[in-house]
């Protein structure tokens, strides 16, 4: 085993910095999309769509991103990305239809995806087992400030001013990091004594079935995720006649309850190991969306209280789950540890992509097909990942 050095707190920051370009460029112009389809003289469900060509454009971006910082180095894939990033975000800010945003949004979520697949790779070149989760947990902390933040920063900036200045803010965003991250990262990348192709990496990583059992245990937990995001608003506003002014603060508990979930996860990861800790998040998941589905089931009139709670336990979990899950599965890829990371990230994407969809197209003017989709995904997950690692050795089996 390679000599490591633990990340500081400086590179933990910046590194939670750079992971958090993903909720701002997706949160922080939610409250703008009316607007934005005003002025481009579209629909506000063809302004929606830019929402899922980032998801799916950030899927991509992340599969040709691993391999290219595994290959190139954690240096060169970061700051290739943010360039890419900060052209499709200056290329929104001029766009004049529907269509160019769209065209750019792909752009700058490819380039986001290259870029921030490297956070989680530079902290397992550093560290491993519960150091790593330890440091992921800590990280996912202060990223998390993001999606709480971003809704607040949108509205904001709207009220001062029109949708193209949170564009802006990105841009300004993207370079800052771009800055700081050419001046205070190291090169963290183990050289390998072959060179590897990318089909051979990503072969690697899916031969692995203890490795996809945290893959997949982690992507259906992100497709839970986006049910939620995605059905959070016609819920929140629609079904319970929320303002547009406390629906921000409504989801920001939701962040609140997974940073504390973090700082319990940090703890716990003392006495425990990550992939304990991984199973207490699914079995919490697949209660929590348990009774969700037989309250609304039962509820002839749910209460907003009782629904709200619900939701910030399940999406709390959500503490317990990623940073394991991660930790778990980078700790088999030592040289490919970028490549492993754009998996986990690439197929969460996608899968959340594909959930916030089928929200949209079951939609009732329920919480039914919200509740649902949330429920079978926190159920198939940990189903998922028994099947692939039954007989499987775990990560501690390999590297101590």
């Amino acid at each position: 085993m390679n000599q490591t050095v633990s990340p500081t707190k400086a590179l933990i920051l910046l590194l939670a910095a750079l992971t958090a370009l993903t909720p701002l460029a997706i949160d922080a112009y939610l409250p703008a999309i009316p607007q934005m389809a005003s002025d481009l003289a579209t629909s506000i469900h063809d302004t929606e769509i830019s929402l899922s060509l980032y998801l799916a454009g950030f899927a991509i971006g992340q599969i040709f991103g691993g391999p290219f910082s595994d290959h190139f180095g954690r240096r060169a894939a970061t700051g290739s990305g943010l360039s890419i990033f900060c052209v499709g975000t200056l290329g929104i800010i001029f766009s004049q239809d529907i269509h160019s945003v769209w065209l750019f949004r792909v752009i700058q979520a490819i380039g986001g995806g290259v870029a921030v697949v490297n956070a989680a790779a530079v902290i397992r070149d550093l560290s491993h087992g519960k150091d790593s989760a330890r440091h992921l947990s800590n990280m996912a902390v202060i990223m998390m400030l993001a999606p709480l933040l971003a809704p607040l920063i949108g509205m904001i900036i709207l009220h001062l001013s029109g949708w193209r200045l949170i564009f802006v803010f990105l841009l300004v965003y993207g370079l800052s990091i771009g800055t700081a991250l050419f001046l205070r990262l190291p090169e963290t990348r183990k050289k390998a004594t072959e060179r590897t192709s990318m089909f051979k990496r990503y072969a690697m990583v899916l031969s692995h079935r203890c490795a996809l059992g945290f893959i997949f245990s982690q992507c259906f937990a992100l497709a839970g995720m986006f049910a939620f995001i995605t059905g959070s608003p016609s819920v929140y506003m629609g079904y319970f006649d929320i303002s547009e002014t406390v629906y921000p603060f409504l989801f920001g508990l939701n962040v609140i309850g997974m940073m504390l979930a973090n700082r319990l996860n940090i703890r716990l990861l003392h006495y425990y190991r990550p992939q304990f800790l991984l199973s207490i998040g699914q079995a919490a998941q697949v209660l929590t969306s348990l009774i969700l589905l037989f309250y609304v089931s039962l509820a002839t009139e749910p209460n907003l209280v009782i629904m709200v709670i619900l939701l910030i336990l399940f999406i709390a979990s959500m503490g317990l789950i990623v940073s394991n899950a991660t930790s778990s599965t980078v700790e088999f890829f030592p040289q490919n540890s970028a490549t492993a990371t754009a998996l986990l990230g690439s197929i969460g994407f996608a899968a959340g992509a594909l959930s916030g969809s089928l929200v949209g197209l079951l939609g009732d003017g329920t919480p039914w097909p919200m509740v649902v989709i949330m429920f079978a995904c926190a159920l198939i997950g940990p189903l998922v990942r028994t099947m692939l690692q039954y007989g499987q050795p775990s990560p501690t089996h390999n590297h101590s």
